[in-house]
């Protein structure tokens, strides 16, 4: 009847399509002589020499995309809205204050798009917009824009270059289809024993979610971020400090609304990662059936569903890859935190500041945050300040919001002096270790350091530093050392003090662009899923600190510098770092495990082994999540979390302990886990494990089943090994169930497994035992 209804109102409304409906917005021709304009300056600056070719290019294509949303964004308000006319004359009319009356338009090519019905925003800025910049066949992106759309017509340079991006648009495609195709099948194959099998696992763990900000903007709410899962613990009411919501809670619309409007910025929620159900999930952890509205039915096959979720909207995703430039990099540049809300201001632990000469507060620490708590001590709000960020208040102090809490310039990256003192330079020789650089527009000379790789013979092996001598000329030592004070410059950084000069605490010894650092290319769509998931070790991966301790720099080696990390207990742990690399501490900082301590892309075997379970996730979430985001897809975060917990699903012994392990030896968790509890029970000493991370080739390679392994790749190897090693498959997944033809242990098939397992063991059919407390009474019976 709805379909009869909707194609009865929409014969009736005869929506149809001219030429006339695609109006070019008035302001276009403005806004594009405004950027003609722009680029002519920067033109010429590149020709006096001010900015670089990359540098010119970079504007030139940001210039152009800001254009194209801007002329995109004008061409929408002119088509959304249209005046109100009067049924007889025909006139506009007018209210009370002389203001024109509108109302949403009945454009027909709106009407489609905002609709939802077919076509996008993109595609009628092609048509009456302008249609923008566009890629060339390697991919990278032609400066000048193509201004024309469909309607105006386009010119032959114009219509010459279009061909490029229709033509690689498909050729991609094709390819793209192969590569998604290939991405899914790995994603099932991983998950694909993961069933729902009980209601509830009992865990107390969980983890903590927060809104996703980047950039001091919300991208992702909390509410949508904790709708339709199961809270971890208690949700307590900030203002009267009751208990809103026992935990156990399975949260919904009304509910996450409830927590919004009462400011609470943290809930803690079930997650598939911490269940402690053995050979499957429970429904708490899990949460909502997303197709049906309540909690998960037990049967239910997340891990397919969770497979599918991510793998589908993979034909969407762009295969190429992207460089940082234009719309990516225009919203990184935060340059100051507002609080949000009344409270009182606290540190994080890590936070460390210096009080300068002048009485101001200066972050040196890498990675501090500003905490706003209410009078109960409960956490409001935090935000991150970088190193070298001017604190506006003091720790304790009352502020209301929409207080700059910190400021600090987006630009640059400063390096402080901790200590006062005079400065003196050692290894600072121009030509050889430095170079002098004149601004052309003030005249000033500065001094810059140069790539040890690019210095003279000079200059090879040495770093330029500073050490600070106090008022009788000797060196300052580190308080409670004999170290003396020696801070480092890194290539590239502009050295802002001079030989001999007196420097107060807090003081900028140099400062290092932060451009240069923000223009490495971003493997974009697919192939960064895939890498994510295969938990593929980056190139030039950054370096984690692997303890708590105090940084400094030990002798440096051909081409590589040393830097040594005392922990707590004063044992020294030892770094080698290639020179080139781009070191974030300096001498003398305290650094915390788990931070980045050599810039670069993140390692996830690193954050799993440093910083835990939790941490991981929620990297990989967030990243996996980053990539759908700049395509427009949404995909609820609990399927990233069904496919890392597969990934996890093997543990390393460390200590076998008593029990039937040897250590190093890979083992899946739910072995593992009964085997501690055999031990335990004998009063005997259980295994010690750390968990490994596998990308989902190798987690479906490494599975129990070698039915399911043998039919997803390398069978001939998977089958050898089964039999060298006389394995028995249980056939606890559903696709060895396929493979040898019975009724898969999902849906329907789950109920009829557990009933026939009863009546093989002997149980009471009508007790309530599910599938995990049959395992342990087959396992007793087999024992027996």
């Amino acid at each position: 009847q709805l379909m009869y209804t909707g194609f009865a109102y929409a014969t009736r409304a005869g929506i149809s399509i001219c030429v006339d409906d695609m109006l070019v917005p008035q302001q276009k021709a403005a806004l594009i002589a405004a950027a003609e304009k722009e680029v002519h300056e920067i033109q010429m600056q590149y020709t006096s020499g001010l900015v670089t070719q990359g540098e010119r290019y970079n504007k030139v294509v940001d210039i152009w995309g800001r254009t194209g949303d801007q002329v995109a964004k004008a061409m929408m308000d002119q088509l959304g809205v249209e005046p109100v006319l009067d049924r007889l004359t025909g006139e506009a009319l007018f209210d009370k204050k002389g203001k024109a009356v509108t109302q949403e338009s009945f454009n027909s090519i709106y009407m489609m798009a905002d609709s939802g019905a077919r076509g996008s925003a993109a595609q009628i800025r092609q048509l009456s917009g302008m249609r923008g910049l566009m890629a060339k066949p390697d991919g990278s992106i032609i400066e000048t824009p193509i201004t024309a759309n469909f309607r105006e017509g386009l010119n032959m340079l114009q219509y010459f270059i279009s061909t490029h991006g229709a033509r690689k648009g498909l050729a991609d495609t094709a390819l793209k289809t192969a590569n998604s195709g290939y991405l899914t099948r790995r994603l099932v194959d991983v998950t694909q024993d993961l069933v729902v099998i009980e209601d509830d696992c009992g865990t107390a763990n969980g983890r903590s979610m927060k809104a996703l900000v980047e950039g001091g903007e919300v991208i992702e709410a909390l509410r949508d971020r904790i709708l339709g899962r199961v809270t971890a613990a208690d949700v307590v009411n900030p203002e009267t400090g009751e208990t809103l919501y026992e935990a156990n809670t399975l949260l919904n619309e009304d509910m996450v609304e409830q927590i919004e409007a009462l400011g609470i910025d943290e809930v803690r929620v079930r997650t598939p990662l911490t269940c402690d159900t053995r050979y499957g999930l429970c429904a708490k952890c899990y949460g909502r059936d997303l197709g049906r509205g309540g909690l998960v039915n037990v049967g239910e096959a997340v891990g397919v569903i969770a497979a599918q979720s991510i793998g589908e909207p993979g034909t969407q995703l762009t295969m190429r890859t992207f460089h940082i430039g234009g719309a990516a990099s225009r919203t990184v540049v935060a340059s100051q935190v507002e609080s949000k809300s009344q409270g009182i201001i606290k540190y994080s632990p890590n936070m460390r500041t210096v009080t300068t000469a002048s009485g101001g507060l200066v972050v040196v620490a890498r990675s501090g945050e500003v905490l706003i708590v209410d009078e109960h001590g409960r956490e409001r709000e935090r935000h991150k300040v970088p190193y070298g960020a001017n604190l506006a208040a003091q720790e304790g102090a009352n502020v209301k919001a929409g207080v700059v809490l910190a400021n600090w310039d987006p630009h640059t990256r400063p390096i402080i002096t901790e200590y006062a003192g005079q400065v003196r330079f050692e290894n600072v020789e121009e030509g050889a270790t430095v170079a002098k650089q004149i601004d052309e527009v003030t005249g000033l000379s500065t001094l810059v350091v140069i790539d040890p790789k690019r210095a003279t013979a000079g200059g090879k092996g040495v770093r330029p530093l500073v050490r600070l001598l106090d008022e009788a000329g000797n060196e300052i030592k580190l308080a409670g050392t004999d170290t003396p004070i020696s801070v480092t410059f890194q290539t590239g950084c502009i050295i802002t003090v001079e030989d001999g000069q007196q420097v107060g605490v807090g003081d900028v010894l140099a400062r290092i662009p932060q451009e240069s650092s923000k223009t490495r290319d971003i493997t974009g769509g697919l192939p960064r899923v895939a890498e994510l998931f295969e938990a593929r070790v980056p190139k030039d991966a950054g370096i984690l600190a692997e303890v708590t301790g105090t940084a400094s720099f030990g002798k440096e080696t051909k081409g590589k510098q040393r830097l040594v990390i005392t922990d707590t207990d004063g044992v020294a742990h030892e770094f080698l770092i290639p020179k080139d690399k781009h070191v974030l501490v300096h001498d003398g900082q305290v650094v915390n495990q788990g931070e980045m301590i050599v810039d670069g892309p993140a390692d996830p075997h690193d954050i799993l082994r440093l910083l835990g379970i939790e941490a991981l996730a929620r990297y990989v979430t967030d990243e996996v999540q980053d990539v759908y985001r700049l395509q427009g897809v949404k995909i609820n975060d609990k399927h990233i979390e069904v496919i890392v917990r597969q990934m996890l699903r093997r543990v390393l012994i460390v200590d076998a302990g008593d029990t039937t392990f040897i250590p190093n030896e890979q083992v899946e968790r739910a072995e593992l886990l009964k085997e501690n509890e055999r031990v335990e029970a004998e009063s005997k000493r259980p295994a010690a494990f750390q968990y490994m991370l596998l990308g989902i080739t190798k987690a479906s390679l490494s599975t129990d089943s070698f039915i399911s392994a043998a039919s997803f790749q390398e069978t001939t190897r998977v089958l050898t090994e089964a039999a060298i090693m006389g394995k028995k498959d249980e056939l606890r997944g559903l696709k060895e169930n396929v493979i040898v033809g019975r009724l898969i242990p999902a849906g329907t098939g789950l109920a009829y497994h557990v009933l026939r397992r009863k009546q093989r063991l002997g149980i009471d059919i009508a007790g309530g035992a599910g599938l995990q407390e049959l395992e342990s009474s087959a396992e007793a019976q087999e024992g027996v």
